[in-house]
């Protein structure tokens, strides 16, 4: 952890954030059934556990959510969802970290944003509800506005497009003008392509090619990209794609070359690699230099 951080482990709230470099997002499934880490941090205590543990290793938000989205996923009922998250948002919140909020539903958003919560992420995409559209404006926090089609059962059949960027592109700025007509301000739209939702083979990739043109739409882009199935679909064999837990040096590498791109923060669940990937990208970029002065230590080998 650097030494800004060695004396807190969040930032306390989204305006500390800092400004002018990409930010990591951890994220944390209080679910048995997420496609990655599903059960592994679904009691209280552990979620808590884990989600400083995150921010230790250099996660600037730490992004919770109660129901999983993997595709095939069945809905949780409002109940069970806010049952399992907002003791933790609770608990994160009054260490100071910076919370974003994984729900579709807007009753779950408010009552995360009164637990402590700082940001609204929200994978509905073509489905966005006009209570949370509306519940963005009133609270004028920050809101995440991913592109997707369909539910979670229906999205691989909806992953059909002439041409992925025109059409995502296309998609989002209709769903932004609903948010700006609201009263959502611009500086408070974070805009997600939506990698794996409603996308499929080369689609991800012809998305992630166009992050210049995602950037030039005038508000912030969040890359979501962790292990997801394009990344097993790349590292597979004659076996299979790889497996889940093995796609974490993809994540790292994407991780880099979307912050050498500009985007605003990457959403990974291994924060430790995808930290010190952000910060050498930066350093390449000149925008971070390295905390240590080479000059000011004992010479080491470089073989």
């Amino acid at each position: 952890m650097s030494p800004n951080r060695a004396d807190q482990l969040g930032w306390g709230s989204y305006e500390q954030l800092p400004q002018g470099r990409t930010l990591v997002m951890g994220i944390l499934n209080v679910t048995p059934d997420s496609f990655s880490d599903g059960g592994t941090h679904d009691t209280v205590d552990a979620a808590i556990a884990h989600g400083l543990e995150l921010a230790a290793q250099g996660a600037d938000i730490v992004d919770v959510g109660g129901d999983s989205t993997r595709p095939g996923s069945v809905r949780v009922s409002l109940e069970e969802e806010q049952h399992r998250i907002l003791r933790v948002i609770r608990g994160l919140s009054e260490r100071g970290i910076v919370i974003s909020v994984d729900t579709l539903n807007a009753e779950t958003a408010a009552a995360a944003l009164d637990a402590g919560a700082h940001i609204i992420n929200d994978v509905s995409g073509m489905n966005v509800q006009q209570d949370m559209i509306e519940l963005a404006a009133q609270r004028q926090v920050p809101y995440i506005l991913m592109h997707s089609r369909g539910t979670s059962t229906t999205m691989d059949a909806l992953s059909r497009y002439e041409n992925v960027p025109d059409e995502v592109i296309a998609e989002l700025l209709a769903l932004r003008e609903r948010l700006y007509r609201a009263g959502v301000k611009p500086e408070n739209l974070i805009l997600d392509p939506g990698l794996g939702f409603a996308k499929a083979g080369s689609q991800d990739w012809d998305l992630l090619r166009a992050l210049p043109r995602l950037l030039e739409m005038g508000n912030k882009v969040l890359i979501a990209a962790s292990r997801k199935r394009f990344l097993g679909h790349l590292l597979g064999d004659e076996h299979g794609p790889r497996p889940v837990a093995e796609r974490d040096g993809a994540t790292a590498a994407l991780s880099a070359l979307s912050a050498f791109g500009g985007a605003w923060a990457v959403r990974v669940h291994d924060v430790a690699a995808t930290a010190d990937a952000v910060a050498t990208a930066h350093a390449w970029l000149g925008v971070t230099p390295p905390i240590l002065d080479p000059h000011e230590i004992p010479h080491e080998s470089e073989n």
